[in-house]
């Protein structure tokens, strides 16, 4: 599939700092791609570059082909974007905030009328159409956002932080929200320091430090490549001196490590191999009596990633 979004070389200052640093990424059409980094690390600053909102220093982004140099507006026609604070038009009603935005893009009055009950729909917002923006809850809030991004039915979603200050409950609903967005063809690109949304929607992750980009790639890849080892935990009634010396002595296992555990006889092993050969380790435990009763393997996510990764500064 051939990227929908294209980023060369981009480059943005402010006076003497630089928000970001010579980054290079690809996105393809379809993907819901996020980007995280640590505060000031140059997500957002990138994100306003790409919908035309700041000119970069150097480099290009192209988007559906079109630079954002030279051709602002079909970037933007092709863009839905959400910032990180909803804006300022609380004394409207919800259909009146739409039909505002659905008139800016030129939208027919009678087309503007279906587009927003559909939207309403998808959003879950058709009970509060007459409602006022500013007595929306957060998450309410939010999901009134995604509604207006789609108003002039772009490729491309742009959302910087769309899970921001809402509670567990609105985070999930966002979360399923955006799924069913990309199940309609559309390309997301989103910010967020919620780690876990990230890991469970993205497809791929960039990972932005000092306005650099020092990791990309799927979760499976990143892990692979900053956590080359898979980590399995055993528990055993007892025998976890002979487990341990046995455990050594088998091909992939770098490391066995004794935990200390009261309940029972516990092992970490730091193990290379692929799960046939997991499946190998735990049966010469068998065939060999040893009293297992716990094996796991250690899931990585993206927080462990993100901590492995990253150095904790801060621009």
């Amino acid at each position: 599939m051939s990227p929908i979004i294209e980023i060369k070389e981009l480059t943005k200052r402010f006076n003497q700092r630089i928000a970001v640093n010579n980054i290079n990424f690809n996105i393809d059409g379809g993907e819901i791609f996020g980007l995280v980094g640590p505060n000031g690390a140059g997500k957002t600053t990138t994100m306003r570059m790409l919908v035309t909102l700041l000119k970069p220093d150097h480099g290009e982004i192209y988007v559906g082909g079109h630079s954002i140099r030279r051709k602002p507006d079909d970037v933007r026609r092709q863009i839905g974007f959400m910032p990180d604070s909803f804006g300022v038009y609380g004394d409207m009603t919800v259909q009146e905030y739409l039909d505002f935005f659905g008139a800016c893009y030129k939208i027919h009055p009678q087309q503007r009328a279906h587009l927003i009950t559909d939207l309403l729909d998808l959003v879950d917002l058709g009970h509060r159409r007459d409602d006022m923006v500013d007595t929306l809850s957060t998450g309410l809030k939010q999901r009134l956002g995604l509604a207006r991004v789609l108003i002039h039915d772009p490729s491309i979603l742009v959302l910087d932080e769309p899970a921001s200050g809402l509670d567990p409950r609105a985070r999930v609903e966002i979360r399923e929200l955006l799924l069913e967005v990309a199940r309609l063809g559309k390309t997301i690109l989103f910010s967020s320091h919620i780690l876990a949304d990230v890991g469970e929607l993205c497809t791929r992750v960039g990972i932005i430090e000092e306005g650099k980009l020092v990791a990309l790639g799927t979760l499976q890849q990143l892990s692979q490549h900053v956590m080359p080892h898979r980590q399995l935990h055993i528990g055993l009634l007892d025998r976890k001196e002979e487990a341990q010396i046995m455990l050594q002595s088998m091909p992939g296992v770098s490391e066995v490590r004794a935990v200390d555990d009261a309940s029972r006889a516990s092992l970490e092993v730091d193990f290379i191999g692929e799960d046939e050969a997991i499946h190998q380790l735990l049966a010469k435990l068998l065939a060999q009596g040893f009293p297992v009763i716990h094996f796991s393997e250690e899931s990585k996510n993206l927080e462990e990633v993100f901590m492995r990764t990253t150095k904790g500064i801060v621009s």
